[in-house]
């Protein structure tokens, strides 16, 4: 596995060493020894992830503000345009975002570490997403920023309206969103 840097130094897209054949292929998806030699993080992984979305639908951009959650982000059928926003105000990517393209094809992991909202948006006609956490899924302390605040202005590669929640519709703007010191 190598790491491959993102425009904000702490996301990184994790590349797989894949083995393959005639019969198909192998990969190794996660080593802890392997994640911290390359991300220098030593994360403790607690929660693991499923979800399955069709073509168009944009989860996000979400965070818990106590909590937070470390992710590390993959697909496994089909493609997404992922995303990573910085809320960390003493960073100095604050307010910047940084998007890769995850499919089955390319086997790639995102992995966005603490103090980031994420979000994600199918451009398959469908995709399945799993993602490990670093802490516990803590509703009362989840947030949302609105997918298309101007201010962060993420470039999502879509034509339509995407297909969201209620949360996602009504997600905050960036000026009144929470921020992590």
């Amino acid at each position: 596995m190598k790491a491959v840097s993102t425009s904000i130094p702490d996301v990184l897209i994790l590349e797989p060493t894949v083995f393959g054949d005639d019969r198909g292929f192998f990969f190794e998806s996660f080593n802890a020894r392997r994640f911290q030699e390359l991300t220098g993080v030593a994360a403790e992984f607690v929660q693991d992830n499923h979800s399955k979305s069709a073509k168009n639908v944009l989860r996000g951009l979400h965070y818990q503000i106590q909590q937070p959650q470390g992710k590390l982000v993959r697909v496994v059928s089909g493609e997404v345009f992922d995303v990573a926003v910085d809320i960390r105000k003493s960073s100095p990517t604050f307010g910047k975002w940084v998007g890769a393209t995850l499919s089955a094809e390319n086997k790639r992991q995102l992995w966005i570490p603490e103090g980031f909202a994420h979000g994600f948006v199918v451009l398959s006609d469908s995709a399945e997403f799993l993602y490990k956490t670093t802490d516990y899924w803590a509703p009362e302390h989840e947030r949302s920023i609105l997918w298309s605040d101007p201010e962060i202005g993420v470039q999502w590669p879509i034509e339509d309206v995407p297909l969201l929640s209620a949360k996602d519709r009504n997600g905050k703007s960036f000026c009144d969103a929470e921020y992590f010191g």
